[in-house]
Order: structure tokens, then C-alpha cells, then sequence
């Protein structure tokens, strides 16, 4: 036998139903400002990394255009040097970055290691000149 559930039980049964199901819903479910200041915080996150990228991303023209002149730079000191009439520079090498050569390799003394150096000044469009010419020690 069956007895009647009155309507108020009723209600109050599905009601606090309704409640738990709304608090587990709002625990597991951010609210609306939650997703907000998650979604603003992640944008801005994403934001910085890719401006930083960006920031980080080098002018190709602009480095091949360095790397031409670098290498024109090269070419006029080594024509330099082998134009020189008193010594012969075949074993040194001529490297430039950003307008500064660096000389290296070998030499019989210490004059024609710093006549290199002088040469490789004199050349127009060389900011600065490294020289790293080692000079063969001669054998007694």
C-alpha cells in the first residue's frame, strides 16, 4: 500500500535537489567574472609573448645589407695587403663584422704584422681593426 506524498514534501524534495545540482554546477563551473579574469589573464599573457617574439625577430635586409658591406669591407683589406710592396700577407685572413676587421694567421716578423694592421686601417669604411697576426718564431 501506497501512501500519498503531499505536494510540499514534493516540492521541498525536487527543491533541494535543484540546490545541490546549482552548487556542484557553480563548483566545478567558474562563474561568468571568473572566466573573464581568466580569459584577460591569459590574453595578456599571450600578448607579452608574442611581442616579445616579435621584438626578438631581426630585419633580414638590414643584417644581408651589414653582411654585403662586411664583405666589401673583407675584400678592400685584403687588396690592401696584397698591394703592398715590402712584405707578402698569403698566409693572413681578413674577417669583418659590423665594420671591424680582424686579421689572423702568420707572419715572419713583428714590422709586417703591424704594417698589416696599419694597411688594414688606412682602407675607408673600417671602423676598427683587431690584429691578431701571430708572428713565426725563427728557428737558431
Amino acid at each position: 500500500m501506497s501512501f500519498p506524498i503531499p505536494k510540499i514534501l514534493k516540492w521541498a524534495f525536487n527543491n533541494k535537489k535543484r540546490n545541490e545540482r546549482n552548487i556542484m554546477m557553480k563548483a566545478i563551473v567558474p562563474s561568468g567574472k571568473a572566466l573573464n579574469a581568466l580569459a584577460l589573464v591569459l590574453s595578456l599573457g599571450a600578448v607579452a609573448l608574442f611581442g616579445g617574439l616579435a621584438g626578438c625577430a631581426g630585419d633580414n635586409h638590414r643584417h644581408n645589407t651589414e653582411r654585403a658591406d662586411d664583405s666589401a669591407d673583407s675584400s678592400r683589406v685584403r687588396q690592401a695587403l696584397s698591394a703592398d710592396t715590402e712584405y707578402k700577407y698569403g698566409s693572413v685572413e681578413v674577417h669583418t663584422y659590423k665594420g671591424v676587421v680582424q686579421l689572423s694567421g702568420f707572419v715572419n716578423s713583428r714590422d709586417q704584422k703591424n704594417r698589416a694592421g696599419d694597411l688594414a686601417k688606412r682602407v675607408g669604411g673600417i671602423r676598427g681593426v683587431e690584429n691578431n697576426i701571430t708572428v713565426k718564431e725563427s728557428v737558431n
